[in-house]
């Protein structure tokens, strides 16, 4: 939608429509403020979209973001949001070799078979004792930290309060991850099991003196008040449709095609310079929310940019006519494959990659996860498809930074793309390469994303899913109120860069629109 010219001035206006911008737009339209959206592409929705890869093919792939954990369940119910998650009924399978005997260790499908499953694996009951210790550790943090996401940001003493467990926040908060991992578990495929959970889209080793990974480690566990990892049913874009929906029928304005290329502001109001294909215009407003990286907010601002951001991720969507048999045939595929799939994550291997990855070489046994999204949520595959067996997959793989691409993008993700599927083979009873499907024009169905390919695609500073570094959920010098605020009064950030920003959770969005509202 084009912005009206003749209506200049708006109590709010908005750059970027992804979903923390849409959150933000739908509750300040709905508490009668007027407000205007700017996004620079076509569509909204951001990284949190869900779309058609494959000429010709009828799968909608959630193409960037993919799970659900750090939504609350506020934001959907106060939003009347008609979005849905299901959960996923086994959490994860990690095949591995012992003895010379493929095997590999299932968590889920109940507490009778998860322990089992250890036990098959470890030979004892020491372990899974260890796992249901360690995570009943960090649910009751969860139960106590996730409320606190949506309210103004708590002090690092009254966060310490709440959790009121001295043990969980020596081991989360104070010390490396590592350090935790290490004391409770002894079995190196279980410990990275664990330790994965700290390096998605974070790199660290677990013992890094930052707690870079302990960060990391905190959001992926507390989502929900669970730590639980939903499917979004309809896929990604089912929310940032929902949510652009919502602030259209509160009143907002989304005006698409609409690249905003410079804030000034006086301190009391501010003027948003906005590009279109046909020119440039100028919307007034009280508060300017920025739904992008911090650095590309200091741009608009003309600020000195922060310290870079770095990704270290690789991202791969593929189409399969079929499920891969697996070497350990003691699982079905369909189980396998339902949860996170973890390849080359054990321990040992995870510090490996990190240390070869930190002196400038590719991982000679690339890490990653894989997720069968199809298997929670059919939706996304047309009636052929689905009725035909073909499955989705996306594979997440860890410990590759923006540095290693520099020298020629394209051939690396190539040579990593490779040494990252015969990861998974290794695993497999058959080539993943027999199971791919072809789109319409005879190629495989599978695509890859480094963090440069997404810098470019999506603006991300570095290819950072996060925008920067992830922070602490409690206030430090210069966070604000809300962990939204700038050095300009009126110019707030709401994009995952914030404080309690990153992943798909729409909480800047929530706490930017309740910094407006309380001013």
């Amino acid at each position: 939608m084009p912005v009206d010219e003749g209506t200049r001035s708006y109590d709010a206006v908005i750059v970027g429509g992804g979903h923390n911008g849409l959150v933000a737009a739908a509750y300040l339209a709905r508490a009668g403020r007027s407000v205007l959206v700017l996004e620079r592409l076509g569509h909204t929705g951001g990284a949190a979209v869900s779309t058609r890869p494959f000429a010709g093919v009828d799968a909608r792939l959630s193409r960037y973001s993919y799970l659900v954990s750090l939504l609350p369940r506020k934001i959907v119910r106060d939003l009347g949001l008609r979005f849905q998650v299901r959960g996923r009924t086994v959490s994860s399978y990690t095949p591995t070799e012992r003895g010379g005997r493929a095997t590999g260790l299932l968590v889920g499908g109940g507490e009778r078979r998860t322990r089992e499953a250890f036990a098959r694996l470890t030979g004892g009951e020491r372990e899974y004792a260890a796992w249901q210790r360690f995570y009943g550790m960090t649910g009751r943090v969860a139960e106590r930290v996730f409320p606190t996401l949506t309210e103004p940001l708590p002090g690092r003493d009254e966060l310490r309060r709440r959790i009121d467990d001295d043990t969980a926040w020596r081991a989360l908060f104070e010390e490396p991850i590592g350090v935790a991992v290490e004391e409770n578990f002894t079995d190196d495929l279980v410990r990275g099991v664990v330790l994965t959970d700290a390096l998605i889209g974070t790199f660290a080793d677990a013992h890094d003196p930052s707690l870079a990974q302990n960060r990391c480690f905190l959001y992926h566990v507390i989502g929900g008040g669970t730590g639980a990892w939903d499917v979004p049913v309809g896929g990604m874009g089912a929310l940032t449709d929902a949510l652009a929906a919502a602030a259209r029928t509160a009143g907002a304005v989304i005006a698409t095609g609409h690249e905003a290329v410079r804030i000034d502001t006086d301190g009391r109001t501010a003027e948003v310079t906005y590009r279109t294909a046909d020119g440039e215009g100028v919307a007034a407003a009280r508060h300017v929310l920025v739904n992008a990286s911090p650095q590309e907010l200091a741009a608009l601002l003309g600020d000195p940019p922060p310290e870079p951001a770095e990704g270290a991720q690789l991202k791969v969507n593929m189409l399969l006519t079929r499920l891969p048999r697996l070497r350990d045939d003691a699982v079905d595929p369909r189980e396998a494959f339902a949860g996170t799939f973890h390849i080359a994550e054990g321990y040992r291997e995870l510090a490996t990659a990190h240390a070869q990855a930190a002196a400038g070489e590719l991982p000679a046994a690339p890490p990653s996860e894989i997720y069968c999204h199809s298997l929670t949520d059919p939706t996304i595959l047309g009636p052929g498809l689905a009725g035909r067996g073909y499955q989705t997959l996306t594979l997440f793989g860890l410990h590759t930074p923006a540095r290693l691409f520099a020298r020629d993008n394209d051939a690396v993700r190539e040579e990593l793309l490779k040494a990252t599927l015969a990861q998974l083979d290794a695993h497999l009873a058959e080539p993943l390469a027999d199971c791919l499907a072809t789109d319409a024009d005879g190629r495989p169905c599978i695509e890859a994303k480094t963090p440069l390919d997404l810098e470019r695609d999506l603006r991300l500073p570095g290819g950072n899913i996060f925008h920067r570094a992830l922070s602490w959920p409690y206030a430090q010098e210069g966070t604000g109120r809300w962990g939204v605020e700038t050095g300009h009064p009126g110019v707030l950030l709401c994009g995952a860069g914030a404080v309690r920003g990153g992943g798909v959770s729409g909480v800047p969005g929530h706490n930017a629109a309740m910094a407006v509202l309380e001013a």
